[in-house]
């Protein structure tokens, strides 16, 4: 229950960060999360945000322009991505310190979560620039939701590589890690990458999540192997897409199975790289495991 001593708590430090609605918004970096596709999951605070903001940053002006179009807010917009150089973001830097307010955002979800805005956001913070985070739609957490797999501890690991022995050796290195894990990955490239989760990480439950919150949502459960399966069958699915697989068994995380892990990495990888990508996941010495690593290829010629 929130006490009149909390509220007070509560609405003195959103004046302090957005102002009062309808004013002038105080200078800062506003990172603000837009929807991931049903344009009813934005906040009331965010739209406020890029009603008053001096300045919209904005992966691709079109798609921010369609959103801003459907609330009627008429906005400044400057495209700012991971092609944007340093001349473009020294620019973006010298209008904060200025004074400015500059709200960030993404074509969807939550800035810097696979998106761009890390250099413009590390620069502002080491300039002293108020930064200020504006919460909201988030693709990973919408596909933790959706799977039915262990949400208390997650760790999102992004896009994989596109080639199958790097990619390969990422899904080693996180083999041990005891947590839900989530991944991006693209409609092309989905059956390999799950039949690469397969084979590196065994039997494990897992989701394929596609199109959240739009028309054609879908989310797939079973192991990692029969997904595999019934994507490599189908046609590339179209659209924004999230794996989530679940915890390795508890004498896995623990670095009792580092047999078995290195029996999965040397499947696809070097004995020096499946050590390796074991030991950073096992936590295990690097000799150790490396020496177990040559005995284990020795006795599988």
């Amino acid at each position: 229950m929130v006490g009149l001593r909390d509220r007070e708590t509560i609405r003195a430090s959103g004046q302090t960060q957005s102002g009062q609605p309808g004013g002038a918004l105080p200078p800062g970096l506003y990172l603000v999360a837009t929807p991931i596709g049903n344009l009813g999951d934005i906040t009331l605070r965010a739209l406020d945000v890029l009603k008053r903001a001096d300045l919209v940053a904005c992966e691709d002006t079109r798609v921010t322009g369609k959103l801003l179009a459907h609330y009627g807010i008429r906005a400044r917009l400057q495209r700012y991505d991971d092609h944007s150089g340093e001349d473009e973001r020294a620019a973006l830097l010298g209008r904060l310190r200025a004074g400015a307010s500059v709200a960030l955002v993404s074509d969807a979800g939550t800035p810097l979560v696979s998106d761009p805005g890390y250099k413009l956001l590390r620069a502002a913070a080491e300039a002293g620039v108020a930064v200020v985070p504006v919460p909201g739609a988030s693709a990973v957490l919408a596909a933790l939701q959706v799977s039915a797999l262990p949400p208390d501890r997650f760790l999102f690991a992004g896009f994989l590589p596109p080639k199958p022995a790097a990619r390969r050796k990422a899904i080693a290195a996180l083999a041990a890690v005891p947590a839900t894990l989530v991944f991006y990955e693209t409609g092309p490239r989905l059956a390999a990458a799950l039949a690469d989760l397969a084979e590196t990480l065994g039997p494990r439950p897992a989701a394929v999540a596609r199109e959240l919150t739009k028309l054609f949502e879908e989310a797939k459960r079973g192991t990692l192997a029969d997904l595999a399966a019934d994507y490599r069958e189908a046609p590339p699915p179209r659209g924004e897409i999230a794996i989530v697989v679940g915890p390795p068994a508890e004498e896995a995380a623990s670095g009792a199975d580092t047999d078995t892990l290195l029996e999965r990495a040397l499947a696809s990888m070097s004995v020096r790289d499946a050590a390796a990508a074991v030991a950073e996941a096992s936590g295990r010495p690097k000799k150790e495991v490396y020496r177990r690593a040559l005995q284990i290829a020795e006795r599988r010629r």
